[in-house]
Formats: C-alpha cells, structure tokens, sequence
C-alpha cells in the first residue's frame, strides 16, 4: 500500500480539492507526471490537460484543468489553476459549442491577440470534450 500526501486543488473562484490521495498524474508542459508520497520537490507550468487523482475508495477521478501551476514539497502538493472540473460534471454541449466559437474566431482573427485567445479557448474546449468522454 503506498503512502498518502496531501493534494490541494485551487481555482480563484473556490477550493475545488483538499484531502489526501496515493497518486496523481496530471499534464505539464514536458508531459504526464505521476506524483506519489515522498515525490522529489518540483513545479511546473499546466497547460489544459487532465488530471487524475486517486481517491480514498481506490479509483481514479479525472479532472479537466485549463491551465496552472503545480508545487510539490514535503508538505504536500497544490496545483493552483486558472479552472477546474470533474469530468462527470462537465457540460459537453456547452464545451462542444465553445469548440465552434473558438474555431469560428481563428478563422476570422483580426489581431495576434485575438488569434492567440481563440486558440487557448480552443484548447481549453477540446480538453473538456476529452476528459468528458475519457473520464
């Protein structure tokens, strides 16, 4: 039986996570890292990606993060995202329909800062569509 540490799941609007856990694997900028107990110290930068988190009973639970940072210590882990949700409660019509809009707006961008938010609302769309159905 692993050890459990501490898991702490920040958005600005809410504590959407504290409790303990055996085991995460979330996406960073590099690629999937699995966290567990007594995990060397480290941070990174979270693009939209999932993030799974082992739950008290044994199964995993998937999260779409859109965006963040993790911090690993001694202490425990906090990942501070821009958004969060549990793959069971996301919306996919309303992800499905910011998929649309976001690919309409690159299309028809005017500026690189319109092109650039187009895109990451894409990504954060297209991450809440695959954590839906894969979660």
């Amino acid at each position: 039986m692993s050890a459990a540490f501490k898991l702490k799941v920040i958005t600005p609007e809410k504590l959407f996570f504290d409790g303990e856990t055996e085991n995460i694997i979330v996406r960073t900028t590099v690629g999937d890292v699995g966290i567990l107990a007594k995990h060397i110290d480290y941070v990174a930068v979270l693009p939209s990606g999932p993030l799974k988190v082992k739950m008290q009973d044994g199964s995993f639970r998937t999260a779409a993060v859109s965006g963040g940072t993790i911090k690993v210590s001694k202490e425990g882990v906090v990942i501070l995202a821009t958004a969060v949700e549990w793959a069971d409660e996301i919306d996919i019509e309303h992800a499905k329909r910011s998929e649309e809009d976001a690919r309409e707006k690159i299309k028809i961008h005017t500026s690189g800062v319109e092109f650039d938010r187009a895109q990451a609302k894409l990504k954060r769309a297209l991450n809440r569509i695959n954590v839906s159905r894969n979660g």
